[in-house]
Order: structure tokens, then sequence, then C-alpha cells
């Protein structure tokens, strides 16, 4: 009773002040040589200076910050108490749930639909959508391999880079079409995560995700060095002149008149990505959805018990695997028609771990979460990007962003680890643990 009083009651305002001085202690030894110190170019010889003010700003920031966020925490913590203790969490009504769902979706695709068409004349705006919808398939083809079937795979960004390289080498070596190319850079990217997934089957956790770093790098490595005997990949110089699209005769270069309206190059590719993304969301949604989806979940879940009533572990794991490989050959592909030209430093293992950071952020397992995800942590970068020169903090947009990232993953997994917008059968589990 007493402990239960105690839970109740909370820390004390002075531990909430013990703690963010302790914290903020912690900030001060790892801020003095990130923050409070830097080089600066005196006369050809770079000498250290130091930010003493701006190093205070961020101790205050940090102390305050965590006084606050201990005090938010402590009074959800009561509040979540309470409600168990009394029972008065109800599960929501499922049917307004889903008509709520159904008009978000819509709407998010009229936005999708009609953004190209308004900013048709500023080819930042489209260039940067048609990113997002690349993203969000690597999201979803990654969502399979660990939001369902519960496999960490963090060289996932090596069946994006075959998926590229394939289309790549088909598109300036054959002369092969858009429609002709892209299913053989998913069907050559399903081998590879076969051949990935093969040796890998009696590996979990901490294990598979090492295996799976590793591969990811051997395939950067492989592409950055295969100029020779035979020239391959052309190295690190990368395959360049690449065909974003053609059909026949027609080229997208050349745009699309649809009655009174024009469609660029830019925009024209984007809505046939668009097209591409709406098949691989029915595609990925029909098979959750199946016997298929509930045996990956349920390997997620025990696989000891999903293997006791009869569903075949290698297979699954492998179709898995091969599923969420075949999705990233497919956006490699979109990704070297967008660009036209690849090289290996556009697949390093950041991309790997941005894209599971989107699977996590928006919600493992869930299709609408993936594409939350995706659409923050592809928006946010550019948002900091522009606005990091009028806010006077000094600090390079790549360090800002990684900053804020580290920031936004923290408090993540602690107000809500089963992401922004998990699936309801995910909600149920952490609202009933």
């Amino acid at each position: 009773m007493a402990g239960l009083v105690f839970a109740a009651e909370g820390p004390t305002p002075a531990e909430r002040f013990k703690d963010a001085a302790v914290v903020t202690v912690i900030a001060l030894f790892l801020g003095i040589p990130m923050i409070g110190l830097t080089t600066v170019d005196q006369g050809g010889a770079l000498q250290v200076s130091t930010r003493w003010p701006l190093l205070f700003y961020f101790l205050s920031v940090v102390f305050v910050g965590r006084f606050v966020l201990r005090f938010v925490f402590d009074k959800l913590k009561r509040r979540q108490l309470a409600r168990a203790q009394s029972g008065a969490a109800k599960a929501p009504s499922h049917a307004g749930r889903g008509k709520l769902l159904n008009a978000i979706g819509w709407l998010a695709f009229g936005v999708s639909v009609g953004l190209p068409i308004v900013y048709s004349d500023n080819r930042y705006v489209v260039d940067t959508a048609t990113t997002v919808l690349i993203y969000v398939m690597l999201g979803w083809g990654l969502n399979v391999v660990v939001g369902l079937a519960g496999l960490l795979d963090l060289g996932y960004v090596a069946f994006y880079a075959v998926g590229a390289y394939t289309y790549a080498l088909l598109s300036t070596q054959f002369g092969w079409g858009f429609w002709e190319a892209l299913p053989v850079a998913g069907a050559v990217s399903a081998t590879f995560g076969i051949v990935l997934g093969w040796p890998t089957l009696r590996l979990r956790g901490d294990y598979l995700a090492i295996v799976t770093l590793g591969f990811g790098e051997i395939v950067r490595l492989f592409l950055n060095n295969l100029d020779q005997p035979i020239n391959l990949t052309n190295g690190p110089q990368g395959i360049s002149m690449i065909d974003a699209l053609h059909w026949g005769s027609w080229q997208a270069s050349a745009g699309v008149n649809i009655g009174a309206w024009y469609l660029d190059a830019a925009t024209t590719f984007y809505f046939i990505a668009l097209a591409v993304l709406v098949g691989m969301a029915a595609l990925t949604w029909r098979l959750q959805h199946s016997h298929i989806g509930r045996a990956w979940v349920a390997l997620r879940e025990d696989e000891l018990a999903a293997a006791a009533m009869g569903v075949p572990r290698r297979n699954t794991k492998l179709l898995a695997f091969a599923l969420g490989a075949s999705l990233g050959g497919l956006a490699g592909g979109l990704f070297a028609a967008f660009q036209g030209f690849v090289s290996p430093e556009s697949f390093s293992l950041m991309e790997s771990i941005m894209v599971l950071c989107m699977v996590v952020l928006g919600g493992m397992g869930h299709i609408a979460g993936v594409i939350t995800g995706a659409i923050l942590l592809t928006l946010v970068p550019e948002m900091l990007r522009s606005l990091t020169p009028y806010l006077g903090i000094g600090i390079a947009p790549e360090n800002l962003r990684m900053l804020v990232f580290g920031a936004a993953l923290v408090l993540m997994m602690i107000l809500r680890p089963q992401g922004l917008w998990p699936s309801p059968l995910r909600a149920r589990e952490w609202r009933h643990d």
C-alpha cells in the first residue's frame, strides 16, 4: 500500500531539481567539446575559439527542459496509474475509428494528387514530393521484414542499391525502357533477399542485425570496386546518363498534355511513381491481411508457438526477405530513373538507419504509420536546412538534423514507444501492457 501511495504522489520538486541538475552536468561534459569549443581560420592557421554564451544557453535549455519533461512524465504516469486502478480505460469505437482513418486516407491521397499540379512550376516541391514517395516505398519494404516478420535488418539499403544499379545497367547498357527494367530490378533484389535470408534463418535479434549490417556494407564495397578487371559499376564514379523514362517512342522529357494541363517531365515522373506506390500499397495491404501476413505476425510474436501451430518458419521468413527486398529494389529503380545517376555513396549505412527510423517512428507493422514516418523524416531535414541560416545557432544543417533526430527518438522511446500511428493490434498490446 505504501508503494502505491508513493507511486501516486510521485517525486517531489526537490527530486526533480536534483535530476535536472545531474542531467545538466552530463550535458556540460558533452557540450564543452561540441558547443563550447570551435576552430576558426586565422591567417591560414586553425585557432581554438570558445563559445561560452552559447554553451550557457544550451545548459539552461537542458536544465529547464529536463525539469519540465520530468514533471510532465510524472503527471502522465500518475494519470495512467489512476486509470489502470479505476478500470476507466475503454477501447475506442472501431466503427468511428475506421471512418476517421478512411477520411484521412482519402484526404492524403487527394493532397498527393493535387500538390504537384498546384506547384507544377516549382521544381523543388515536386522533386521533394517524389523523394517522399521513394522513401515510403523503402519504408513499406522494411516494414514487411521488421514490422511484420520481426526480423531486424540493418542492411536493407543493399536491396535498394541492387535495384538502382540493375535499373541503371539495363537502361544504359541494353537500352531497356522503364516498364521493362523496373520489374527486373525488383526481381533481382528479391533474389538477393533470398540469398541473404537463406543462411540467416536460425539467427534472431542482435545476431541477425550484425549479419545484415555486414551484408549491406559488402554490397556497397562491391559496387565501389567492381570497375576492375571488368568495368561493371564504374566504381566510385557511378553510372550516369540513365534514361529517366521512355516507353516506345514516347519520352518523359517531352511531358504530357492532359486537356488544358501540361505536365512537365518532373510532374509526369511523380505521377508514375505515385501509381507504382498505389499498386505497392494494395499489394502490401492484401498480404498483411492474408494468412501470409498473419504467419509473419505469429513468427514475430512467438516463433516456437507459431512453428507448433504449423507455420513453416523457413519459407515464411524467406518470403518476408524476398518481398521486402523486391519492394526495396523497385524503390531503387525509381531512384535511379529519378536521379539519372547512381553511385555507391548514395547507399551508405545511414540510409538503412534512416529508413529504420521511419518505420519505428511511424509505427511498425502499419502502412499508414510508415507513411507518416517517411513524410516527417524527409520533410523535417529540408525544413531544417532552409531554417538553419536564420536561427543563428552556428550549427551545420547536417549536425542539427542528427541532433533533432536523436532527441526525437529518445522522446519517442519514452512517450510513445509504439510509434506515432501504430497498427490497431500493436496499439491494443501496448494499451494492455
